[in-house]
């Protein structure tokens, strides 16, 4: 979550999660009525609106980073920001700040026409959101309107970590093999290494949001290297295909 605790703390997690060996970073715009989201994000939201973050501030922020580091970068927002700085300004002031696409979370496919076409003229990828509910003609859909990867959401309900993935993933990510040869990440309730284990031979990649975020707000006097600590922990998930051990949380000692 952009912003939170500071813009100038999210500019340099940023930079310690790529060299964490992050592959992409998704900067999420502070809403505030974020209704997809669980407890953890909300209260990150909160937070960030408090210190001022807004989209102006994110998209200079974006800037910043791109004297540090290449990493690619998703905005990931709800509709209603983006759609008041109005979609060809945003499609602009993106591609001028460093930015590679963006996902917008309730903006369904049926109305994403003007937007596409300004991220499109711009050459920003559009993330899509699939949900296990989805019809196989609304994946199509969702398909045809993504680049980049197509978002696979692996739980029906909000965000939020969960123990268990959830038996709906598996079916989901096949059915989207038939609709699409773009690259699928699987988010919602992943964070633990385990869980990339198992997803690793039915998913390009996985997207972690709050187990990340609540490791921040575990550590909010300094969450850069706390954070930077958690992403290398679950990329240890990937290790177990070659025998090794993954170890403990570096947020949950017991």
């Amino acid at each position: 979550m952009a912003g939170d605790p500071d813009i100038a703390t999210t500019a340099k997690m940023v930079v310690a999660l790529a060299q964490a060996g992050v592959d992409i970073v998704e900067l999420g715009v502070p809403f505030s009525e974020p209704i997809a989201d669980g407890p953890v994000i909300q209260r990150s939201g909160e937070r960030a609106l408090r210190s001022g973050a807004n989209l102006p501030r994110i998209l200079q922020m974006v800037r910043d980073i791109r004297q540090e580091s290449p990493v690619p970068l998703l905005l990931f927002s709800y509709l209603n920001p983006v759609l008041r700085y109005g979609f060809e300004r945003f499609a602009a002031d993106a591609v001028a700040s460093g930015a590679d696409g963006a996902l917008i979370t309730d903006l369904s496919v049926e109305e994403a026409g003007p937007y596409v076409s300004q991220m499109r003229r711009q050459g920003l990828d559009t993330v899509f959101l699939a949900a296990p509910t989805s019809t196989d003609q609304r994946l199509k859909r969702v398909a045809e309107l993504s680049t980049g990867f197509v978002y696979a959401i692996a739980r029906a309900g909000v965000t939020g970590a969960r123990e268990q993935l959830s038996a709906a993933a598996a079916p989901l990510l096949g059915r989207l093999r038939a609709a699409t040869s773009l690259p699928l990440a699987v988010g919602f309730g992943i964070s633990r290494p385990e869980h990339l284990t198992e997803l690793a031979p039915l998913a390009d990649g996985v997207v972690v949001g709050s187990a990340l975020v609540r490791c921040l707000e575990e550590h909010q006097q300094d969450p850069v290297p706390h954070v930077a600590d958690f992403a290398r922990w679950l990329r240890e998930g990937f290790k177990t295909q070659r025998h090794e051990p993954i170890h403990k949380s570096p947020i949950h000692k017991s």
